[in-house]
């Protein structure tokens, strides 16, 4: 029914898993010993990205994270260590009000601590005591209101809940039809004075009233059952919302309509009930198949993580004293315990390395391009993947994991953005109050004034279905599935309606560096080989005789060697001026390999300068300059040699797309826009994106919860968009206005964006943002219609001049004027 953590405080907050018991002022990670400090910035830091964002951005006038949390939470009282954490996926909240709703029910469970519903991501966040709280309990009372709970990484129970509300929209336009084709048949030509279309018997008026009203209780009570639970909700929430008044509307006109029916009269407004609930359930469906993706986002994450670990243990059961090790759950490790982890697996929480040197990918963590060489002594990060060897890793202090801390992140992001629904539901509270007060006035002013209680009925009723917020409902989802669609034709996918309403405004983008500026594949960009007496042996020859070597080392550097040689072999073809050799007696060592190649060139050497040196080998001067060099521009120096020197250097790393630059100054849009370079990095790998003109600030070596502070930060110059790929990015994603993630990247990083660029490079994302200018033009013109058909419909509804009927004919070709205006195309 759940996935579920141990509750550990604010990801974004301080924690106490540094040595110094403080965490990172800016992110909240562990600090070294001693800290990151600088002498013109306040603070202790992780790391010197950290210091530097907080050194050009400054502090960020907030309040603890962790006290908005527990107040956001509903938490009132300290949470104690013990207390778990779960997120539970709901179906069926579609408004703030729901929001609201299922969060307090929640509360009121017994051993519940704090709840927090999140609209945006349709899932409910639970701290609880696992010794008494009744979750299941929880799941059967929030089910008895029409909302259904189950684990977020149950996707077929999802594609069900799709599928369910799709019978819903199907059914009731099955049936909405055939009501609408009774009264084009029968009931509106008599309405107007003409005879009906198709003549019956004297007894078919109430046949045919009576198929009209079964029909349209099957779309009222069906297909309309979310918007009036979702008006009963609001009631009892005391928080009137849309769905109130559309019920009303709906509802008057099928409470009438059957008292007319049983009173003998043929004036029925049967139409009005079907055209409101389908109107407002297309709407609602459309709007659901986008929140899914957000949901998506935290159970892509929950499945990277980790849920045991083998644990060292004592074994003396047959007295020899030896080291055996047990599977555990993350929740039974404690400061100091011992864990392997194995090649391809998962570090699983944070700690120190005790045994062991292996090269770590940080990527999903970090979005650092190149594994680290973990120690003994080093640091390693929950949720960061061991490559090569094993490693024997400390626990930490809090034994608790980076990645879940990512999570946490997430979800405070995520569940505190707002959209046009969350806008149009704070206006509804006074909206709603508004139209019901002016129905009531209109009503008893009609009977002050001679009329029938009839006609002041009436009068009221008009009220109520001429303000029924339909083209108000649709003016934004009509225009974003136009853009969606013209988007799409574009190779660009459309994940949230945000896109369209911030991107215009945006003030600041910033792009991540590996994956987005650069290709973010390891390759070997270039090899330099030694002009000087090579003996006959070029690159090519250096570059098959380190690939012969490296194919016996699993590190991703040595796959970047192996794959160019391959791919200088394949494009040589028969003509090959780069043989294939072999390797014999290989070492593996922790900065490279060596061993004996065939063409009898005796031991070759291939990895890090220190260990060619090490071994004996020499640098000439060419290939000295050629490492600084390729350190500068942020590669990595894979040193080549045999006989005593140095042969070539192979620059390992990944190149900058080629239309990066073109890209960075269309966005910066005429220095309308500041552009920012957020990496985790190294210094030297961002350096030469500092020398674009467009490029305001370059923040390099970040880790990823300082990437959504500096997110936060940045507000401070306005509207922010951020472009990433990266896992590591997904925080940063959700914390921006808007999140752009390429296509190539992560399926964590797609889910946590607004916008993904699929099949495209990069020279897409001027494009987003020009189709989003011109959506959300398209947008504030059919709001601007809605709202100012209000302003004139519900005056002349409330002073009589129009009839329900009229007043549902106005309703309808409001709505149409949208639906026209939307369909436009966009050139």
């Amino acid at each position: 029914m759940s996935t579920t953590t141990r509750s550990r405080g604010s990801a974004g907050g301080k924690s106490d898993t540094g040595d110094d018991g403080e965490g990172c002022d800016l992110c909240g990670l562990p600090t070294p010993t001693p800290p990151v400090t600088g002498n013109e910035v306040d603070g202790e830091f992780c790391c010197r990205g950290c210091l530097e964002i907080t050194r050009a951005l400054g502090d960020a006038a907030s309040a603890d994270p962790e006290t908005v949390e527990r107040e956001l939470a509903g938490e009132t009282d300290e949470v104690p260590d013990d207390a778990e954490r779960t997120y539970m996926a709901v179906d069926g909240m579609h408004c703030a009000t729901c929001e609201a709703f299922v969060s307090g029910t929640a509360r009121t469970c017994e051993g519940v601590y704090a709840a927090e519903a999140s609209y945006a991501n349709d899932m409910v966040r639970v701290t609880y005591d696992p010794e008494t709280a009744d979750l299941d309990g929880l799941s059967g009372t929030l089910a008895r209101y029409g909302y259904g709970t189950r684990d977020p990484e149950e996707r077929e129970a999802a594609e069900r809940s799709d599928n369910q509300v799709a019978r819903f929209v199907i059914g009731g336009g099955v049936f909405g039809m055939m009501v609408m084709l009774w009264y084009v048949l029968f009931l509106y030509p008599t309405y107007v004075g003409f005879q009906p279309v198709v003549e019956l018997g004297v007894f078919d008026g109430v046949y045919i009233l009576g198929n009209i009203w079964v029909m349209t209780s099957i779309v009222l009570f069906y297909t309309g059952f979310p918007i009036l639970r979702g008006a009963l909700v609001s009631l009892r929430a005391g928080q009137p919302n849309m769905d109130l008044l559309v019920s009303l509307a709906a509802t008057s006109a099928y409470v009438y309509s059957t008292a007319a029916v049983l009173a003998g009269e043929t004036h029925v407004y049967f139409d009005v009930t079907v055209a409101i609930i389908l109107v407002v359930t297309l709407g609602n469906y459309y709007e659901d198949r986008i929140k899914r993706k957000a949901a998506g986002m935290l159970s892509d994450l929950a499945a990277s993580r980790v849920s045991e670990a083998r644990r060292r243990v004592e074994g003396d059961a047959d007295g020899s004293g030896d080291t055996a090790v047990e599977m555990v759950a993350l929740d039974a490790l404690e400061s100091g315990d011992l864990v392997e982890v194995r090649p391809g697996e998962r570090v699983p929480v944070d700690g120190t390395v005790r045994e062991g040197t292996a090269a770590v990918d940080e990527a999903l963590v970090t979005g650092e391009s190149m594994p680290r060489t973990k120690r003994p002594g080093d640091d390693v990060l929950g949720g960061t993947v061991v490559t090569d060897r094993p490693l024997v890793v400390a626990v930490g202090e809090d034994a608790t994991s980076t990645l879940d801390r990512l999570v946490e992140l997430l979800w405070d992001i995520q569940s505190a953005r707002t959209g046009v629904q969350r806008l149009a539901d704070k206006l509804a509270t006074i909206f709603v109050p508004t139209v019901l007060v002016l129905a009531a006035v209109a009503f008893g002013w009609t009977l002050l004034g001679g009329g029938t209680p009839t006609d002041a009925l009436l009068v009221g009723l008009t009220v109520l279905i001429v303000s029924c917020p339909c083209a108000l409902g649709l003016a934004t989802p009509l225009a974003v599935a136009s853009g969606i669609k013209e988007a799409a034709g574009r190779g660009i996918v459309v994940a949230s309606e945000a896109v369209f309403e911030a991107v215009p405004d945006v003030d600041v983008v910033v792009f991540d560096k590996t994956g987005t500026l650069t290709d973010g594949d390891m390759a070997v960009l270039r090899v330099v080989g030694d002009g000087e007496n090579s003996g006959g042996d070029d690159e090519n020859a250096a570059l098959a005789a380190a690939a012969a070597l490296e194919r016996f080392s699993a590190h991703p550097l040595a796959t970047a060697v192996v794959e160019a040689a391959e791919d200088r072999i394949e494009a040589a073809g028969a003509d090959a001026s780069i043989p294939d050799v072999a390797a014999d007696d290989v070492t593996v060592h922790d900065r490279g390999v060596s061993g004996e190649v065939d063409r009898g060139r005796g031991r070759v050497v291939v990895g890090h300068p220190s260990l060619l040196r090490d071994e004996g080998v020499t640098l000439s001067p060419a290939h000295e300059d050629a490492v600084e060099a390729a350190r500068d521009e942020g590669a990595v120096p894979v040193v080549v040699g045999w006989g005593g020197r140095s042969r070539a250097v192979l620059v390992v790393g990944d190149e900058p797309r080629e239309a990066w630059d073109d890209v960075v100054a269309a966005v910066a849009d005429d220095g309308r826009r500041e552009v920012v370079v957020l990496t985790g990095d190294s210094e030297r790998a961002a350096r030469r994106f500092r020398d674009h003109p467009d490029v305001t600030d370059v923040f390099a070596g970040v880790p990823p919860e300082a990437k959504a502070e500096t997110v936060e930060r940045l507000r401070a110059r306005g509207t922010v968009a951020m472009v990433g790929d990266g896992s590591n990015d997904a925080p940063a994603l959700a914390a921006a206005d808007i999140g752009i993630a390429l296509g190539t990247g992560t399926d964590i990083a797609g889910d946590a964006a607004d916008a993904v660029l699929v099949g495209r490079d990069i020279d897409a994302i001027p494009e987003v943002f020009s189709l989003s200018t011109g959506v959300n033009r398209r947008i504030r013109g059919n709001l601007a219609w809605a709202f100012g058909y209000n302003a004139v419909a519900i005056p002349l509804a409330a002073f009589g001049v129009l009839n329900p009927l009229f007043a549902a004919v106005a309703m309808g070709t409001s709505s149409l004027l949208v639906v026209a205006n939307s369909a436009r195309s966009l050139d």
